[in-house]
């Protein structure tokens, strides 16, 4: 038998999804057949759902030798740091994610993650210490496309993960603000509302109309509102600031796609003839996007000191070259 207390960044989850990450090696159905034969809370059998407490004791009813076996941490070689800090504090994590790389892992990359690289960064620091740790693994708040690039926000406690997470849910506690260059000439600030339904064999998009209905009469897709601000137009192309109200996957380059005016390089959402173009002149192949700015909201404590701070990323090198080659001067830095 083995007793756990509970932790800070244990409390305030299921007992079910606890056991999930504690016991991160057995099948699932060992996890559910222990809750209901070999574990106790505080002494006292308890259901899947019940919510752990800072202070509650687990005892668990296993072998050392099964308990050792399900518990046991693969050991990984650290991947080599590519972000950059962009702020840090006790609680939060603002990193630049360069170009190219995955934010969480897939089929075709496991190991090279952002989400990787800033727990090594993390624990180089003494900042994580993951053989004190239960459950917790600090994780980022929101995800960006592999080819986008620019600013990704993790919680670095238990905490911490939750109220962003949860803000972010209702599209609240920061504001995300996005550079890109936009194919034909915008010169009023746009304020776009539609619905999105997203496609998941696909991974596309489609923009609905505002009021779109399904056959019930229920709201198709997810509301979607994407603000973009023209910085620069020569009349072909357009400097672009685009602020996220809400958050949904591929928003930015299907919203502003659907409002006329793609995002150069976009292969899925994109002008092809456009992008021919782009491809010879600047050797871009894919959107030009990138997560330069955001600026904190209202947070509950211990978060609430954020509160109107921005921070930034500096663009990509290949910026400059873009901005030269399409307006004859780079317009940001």
């Amino acid at each position: 038998m083995r007793e756990i207390t509970i932790t800070a960044n244990d409390a305030g989850q299921r007992l079910d999804r606890f056991l999930k990450k504690y016991l991160a090696n057995a099948p699932l159905s060992l996890v559910y057949k222990a809750v209901r034969k070999d574990v106790k809370v505080n002494g006292k059998r308890a259901k899947e759902e019940t919510m752990l407490a800072e202070g509650d004791v687990l005892q668990l009813y296993l072998s050392d030798a099964d308990l050792d076996g399900f518990t046991r941490k693969k050991r990984v070689t650290a991947a080599k740091k590519q972000f950059t800090v962009c702020f840090e504090d006790e609680n939060v994590l603002v990193v630049s994610k360069p170009f190219g790389l995955l934010v969480h892992g897939d089929s075709s990359e496991k190991k090279d993650t952002l989400a990787n690289q800033v727990i090594d960064y993390l624990i180089e620091k003494g900042d994580y210490v993951p053989r004190l740790e239960k459950s917790f693994v600090p994780s980022p708040v929101h995800r960006l496309d592999r080819n986008t690039t620019g600013l990704v926000v993790f919680g670095k406690n238990a905490q911490a993960l939750r109220i962003l997470s949860a803000a972010l849910a209702e599209d609240r506690g920061f504001s995300k603000f996005y550079s890109t260059i936009v194919c034909g000439e915008l010169r009023k600030e746009l304020h776009l509302k539609n619905r999105l339904l997203k496609d998941e064999k696909t991974n596309r998009v489609r923009i609905l109309a505002e009021n779109a209905k399904d056959a019930e009469g229920q709201p198709l897709g997810k509301h979607i509102e994407t603000i973009a601000r023209p910085l620069y137009t020569d009349g072909r192309f357009t400097l672009v600031e685009v602020e996220l109200v809400t958050g949904r996957s591929h928003q930015i380059r299907a919203h502003l796609k659907h409002a006329g005016y793609p995002l150069i390089g976009d292969a899925k959402y994109g002008d092809a003839r456009v992008n021919r173009q782009i491809a010879d002149r600047t050797g871009l192949s894919t959107q030009l996007l990138h997560a330069r700015r955001l600026i904190f909201g209202k947070l509950p404590e211990p978060l609430d000191q954020l509160q109107g701070r921005e921070v930034t990323a500096p663009l990509p090198a290949q910026w400059s070259f873009i901005q030269k080659e399409l307006f004859g001067k780079e317009i940001i830095e």
